[in-house]
């Protein structure tokens, strides 16, 4: 296995310093070769003023317009120009202060800390090199101080602070190693990086969620929330959260697993569970913040909203000078925490040194710190499998936002009347099966879908193939009195199969693929969910499969794809059609019998449209 999500987050960062030391380099050569210029100036005589009449240069005796040269008149060369002492002092500040800000801007804009720390540089013949994480690092420094005899800053040991994920990837591993969590260790391990977790822990601190006192009150009661509780509040718009990256931070790692841990736990089916997940990455303000950042804006008064941060981070906080007090609620279905391993690399050669460096870092000095002595109970234990972490990690970092569209067509045809037997062993009809399963789907929508539904069925022999019960529009938007979405969930829990009534599925299917098609645009995904329990039949509408596929082919439009999702209940429903046209449009098929099925189809659905492409 190897960390190419992490890499690829890291990578912009090495460009981005590159191209930043070459601006400097080529901002000093230009700051030389205006020194030059200015000395060659003073050497010439003075350039004769320009006549009063020979204006094409000079916009202030044109009304501030410039005028083009006359024909034929030859410019001044740019070696002729005068170049005013003041103005070249001018131009060198400013051509150094564009450079030092530039530096400053790569190195201190990032979470991380810059790619060649000081220390290395600084202390050459250091014994041991120390990688910490940026919040316990001052701990680390002080406790290296100790075994300096000088009492200074380059001693023996060198602490640099540095975000794991940035250590992780890094060619020159240091001798020790103290990451935010300990499943980096096991995420450097895959990527070849061995280091040894000597003993416990160093500390502890669990991932809370931070925010203004009046923002808690909608997702915290006594300092405990749950992640469930903050995706519906901000699925409901009553809060606005951010997340750090998970690629890039050990808070945006563990949250994340910890949020797909807690909507595991609200349903059986995996399939919902991710798009859960999903559904409240998508409603993030900021998928990329920097919890330090926040803390940051938050002490001027900024109000940040909701944000995930390390326990000792929002403590160090609230102990300081701030204008917007922030709480902190602990998520009581998905509890993680940093825990801060002492690991020695197998190439370290100074082990002595090593063991006396771990034990000057105190406990003491570490509570100080804010840092807990002890892990808390029911924390979340991490997968032994690395990559378990990094697949979540990665669909949520590069998932992209999208409008969906969705189309319903309901089987309303006679034999959905008939008994049959769920999962469960409970005895229901296809329609009491599909109002329970309409509902659940229903739910999965989110305030960024627009939806309709038709109805298919013939009653009588003049009647038309469908009829349409919810117009396509946005969930959200009102129709008289109530939303789409009330509309959506009465008109599931209002249906009902008429009696003797043929199934024109493919006649239905067609027409609903065109009007979906002429609906499609960028960036959205346009699907139709079919919900059946026969085949075509019983119909004026009726067609052969050949004749239904063969339409289905040539008005196909792969610049604006429809992907059907077909459902078909009971052992009546033609799945061999369903899945035919399924696959012919880059859907899903799959037979129902019970409730969470088409949910989960649909959930599927969406994950796909999501994808990292």
């Amino acid at each position: 296995m190897t960390l190419s999500p992490v890499a690829a987050a890291t990578a912009d960062d090495v460009l981005r310093t590159t191209l930043l030391w070459s601006l400097a380099g080529a901002l000093a050569v230009a700051l030389l070769a205006l020194v030059l210029l200015l000395l060659r100036r003073q050497r010439r005589a003075r350039l004769r003023r320009v006549r009063a009449t020979d204006n094409h240069d000079d916009p202030f005796r044109t009304g501030g317009l410039p005028v083009l040269a006359a024909r034929g008149r030859r410019r001044p060369r740019l070696s002729r120009l005068r170049v005013r002492p003041r103005t070249a002092a001018v131009a060198a500040v400013l051509l150094l202060v564009t450079a030092g800000t530039a530096l400053w801007w790569g190195g201190d804009t990032d979470t991380g800390t810059p790619a060649v720390p000081a220390a290395a540089v600084a202390c050459p013949d250091a014994r041991l090199r120390v990688a910490a994480a940026p919040e316990i690092a001052p701990v680390v420094q002080e406790a290296a101080r100790t075994l300096d005899p000088d009492g200074g800053e380059c001693g023996p040991v060198v602490v640099t602070a540095e975000e794991p994920a940035v250590t992780a990837e890094t060619t020159q591993r240091p001798d020790v190693w103290i990451p935010s969590s300990s499943a980096w260790l096991r995420i450097a391990a895959a990527d070849g990086a061995a280091y040894t977790a000597e003993g416990d822990p160093l500390a502890h601190s669990p991932i809370v969620l931070a925010g203004p006192e009046k923002a808690a009150e909608d997702y915290a009661r006594d300092g405990k929330t749950s992640w469930a509780a903050v995706a519906d509040g901000a699925v409901q718009q009553r809060i606005t959260i951010s997340a750090p990256d998970p690629l890039r931070t050990t808070v945006g790692l563990l949250s994340v697993h910890a949020i797909y841990t807690a909507m595991n736990r609200t349903t059986p089916d995996t399939g919902i569970a991710k798009l859960r997940a999903l559904t409240l990455r998508s409603r993030l303000a900021d998928a990329a913040a920097d919890p330090a950042a926040l803390l940051q804006r938050a002490s001027t008064g900024t109000d940040v909203g909701v944000f995930p941060v390390i326990e000792q981070q929002l403590q160090a906080y609230q102990d300081g000078e701030h204008t917007i007090p922030l709480v902190g609620a602990v998520p009581s279905d998905g509890l993680v925490e940093a825990d801060y391993p002492y690991a020695i690399s197998p190439a370290v050669t100074d082990r002595d040194l090593a063991a006396r460096l771990r034990q000057a870092i105190s406990a003491e000095a570490l509570t100080a710190a804010g840092f807990r002595a002890q892990a808390q109970t029911g924390i979340l234990p991490l997968p032994d499998r690395p990559d378990d972490m990094l697949t979540e990690a990665v669909h949520w970092s590069q998932y992209r936002t999208m409008d969906f569209q969705v189309l319903v067509l309901v089987d309303a045809s006679g034999s959905m009347n008939e008994p049959v037997t769920d999962k469960a062993g409970r005895k229901t009809t296809k329609a009491a099966l599909l109002r329970e399963t309409g509902l659940n789907a229903s739910r999965l929508f989110g305030t960024d879908t627009s939806v309709g539904m038709w109805l298919f069925s013939t009653p009588s022999p003049t009647s038309p193939a469908h009829v349409e019960t919810v117009g396509l529009g946005p969930l959200t938007e009102r129709v008289g009195n109530r939303t789409r979405r009330e509309l959506l969930a009465a008109g599931i829990s209002g249906y009902r199969a008429a009696e003797n009534a043929g199934t024109p599925l493919y006649r239905t299917v067609l027409d609903a693929s065109a009007a979906m098609r002429a609906q499609a645009k960028p960036e959205t995904s346009t699907l139709v969910v079919v919900l059946t329990d026969g085949k075509d039949a019983g119909s004026r509408f009726a067609m052969s499969g050949q004749a239904f596929r063969k339409q289905l082919e040539t008005t196909r439009d792969p610049q604006r794809p429809v992907p059907i999702i077909a459902v078909g209940y009971g052992a009546d429903a033609d799945m061999a059609a369903l899945t035919a046209m399924a696959k012919a449009t880059g859907g899903t098929a799959l037979s129902a019998n019970d409730p969470a099925d088409v949910a989960s189809a649909i959930a599927k659905a969406f994950l796909a449209a999501h994808a990292p492409s």
